[in-house]
């Protein structure tokens, strides 16, 4: 199996592609008061046993979306789900499908109303569903076909895009103007996230980076970075973007990575850890991102980044008795309200999963009464 082949099959296991897709407009508050610093609460959507969650959408106080995986463990069993906070609780959605989602890894709205998920079919097939509060259906694009496979979506503006693989090369699923359709990428590898015009991925050896112009998909030239992969990006405009992911050693030995847009070139930022893996990546809008993940130098600990510029900081979660460790998959700026939001997962001594929603910052929720 190769690294590729092997990181995928992880990620339709264990539901730890991170999309960024869905992540919020830009705030109108400077996002660093002291209350941002340090994670207030840690609470979970209370998944199936052996559950994790993969990416989060937060669009206001009370409209938080979040999908990941069930049973991760069970082949008969395991399923897809979507979770929505309501200022008060979370809820589970209900998928109108008979064959049934597998794993969602990516969740995006252009509205309250207008809410996508993509994923993995029971059938093979890949998932996209789209739906609001009171359910979602799956949508079966002409064209997508057993053996695709999908990472990312984003929806805004009148227009929905997909993104993942198909034969071991990148590709891109639209809809626009009532009609699906479809690029296969020249380039060999897959993309596992796409927001606004851009998209990342790898291409088995190096990162990979698409930019849609003059309404085609083409690479973009990157930093030489020898087993580079990018799982997540977020954009603020044309100019400036961040996208992060990771640097493969070798068997068990990962590094980070992420790779800064200022408008003209792509530059690889210093980060202040050498072994984490990141996931997520989300920002305000106005240069300040915030990069979720795992470092395996204090797993028991949520982890994340805070940078701005062209410097980063680590922000840790206090260590949980029973945790052996905790990955945080996807990461989402709240505007307006200065709070940032993270899922994933937590796993303990007996290797038993739990999806985890960490919180910090004024808008965090309240936990749930048992």
């Amino acid at each position: 199996m190769t690294r590729r082949s092997q990181r995928r099959a992880l990620s339709l296991t264990l539901a730890t592609s991170v999309a960024l897709s869905g992540v919020t407009p830009a705030a109108h508050a400077d996002p660093r008061p002291a209350a941002i610093d340090a994670w207030e609460r840690t609470t979970s959507v209370r998944l199936v046993a052996d559950g994790s969650l993969s990416d989060v959408l937060a669009m206001s106080s009370g409209e938080v979306w979040a999908v990941g995986q069930q049973q991760i463990w069970d082949v008969w069993k395991n399923r897809g789900t979507v979770r929505h906070w309501n200022g008060e609780r979370w809820a589970e959605v209900a998928i109108r499908d008979t064959t049934g989602a597998g794993s969602l890894r990516s969740v995006s709205a252009a509205s309250a109303g207008d809410v996508w998920a993509a994923g993995d079919g029971h059938d093979g097939v890949p998932f996209i569903a789209h739906g609001d509060t009171g359910g979602f259906d799956r949508v079966r694009p002409q064209g997508l076909r057993s053996g695709d496979w999908l990472g990312g979506i984003d929806a805004a503006g009148g227009r929905v895009t997909a993104v993942g693989s198909r034969d071991d090369k990148g590709l891109v699923v639209t809809w626009h103007d009532n009609e699906w359709t479809f690029q296969s990428i020249k380039e060999k590898g897959a993309l596992y996230a796409v927001s606004g015009s851009f998209a990342v991925g790898d291409t088995g050896r190096a990162p990979l980076i698409m930019h849609q112009s003059g309404g085609a998909w083409k690479s973009m030239p990157v930093p030489s970075v020898p087993g580079g992969y990018l799982r997540d990006i977020h954009v603020d405009s044309g100019k400036r973007a961040l996208a992060v992911g990771g640097v493969y050693h070798g068997p068990g030995k990962v590094g980070p990575l992420a790779l800064a847009w200022n408008g003209k070139r792509w530059r690889r930022l210093s980060l202040p850890v050498r072994a984490a893996r990141l996931y997520g990546v989300t920002g305000d809008g106005k240069g300040h991102y915030w990069i979720s993940g795992y470092d395996p130098a204090r797993a028991s600990q949520a982890f994340m980044l805070r940078c701005e510029k062209r410097s980063c900081e680590v922000l840790r979660g206090a260590a949980a008795e029973g945790r052996s460790s905790v990955r945080l998959q996807a990461v989402a700026y709240l505007a307006g309200r200065q709070a940032v939001w993270a899922v994933g997962h937590a796993v303990d001594d007996k290797e038993r999963y739990t999806d985890v929603v960490e919180s910090f910052g004024p808008g965090s929720p309240e936990p749930e009464d048992s």
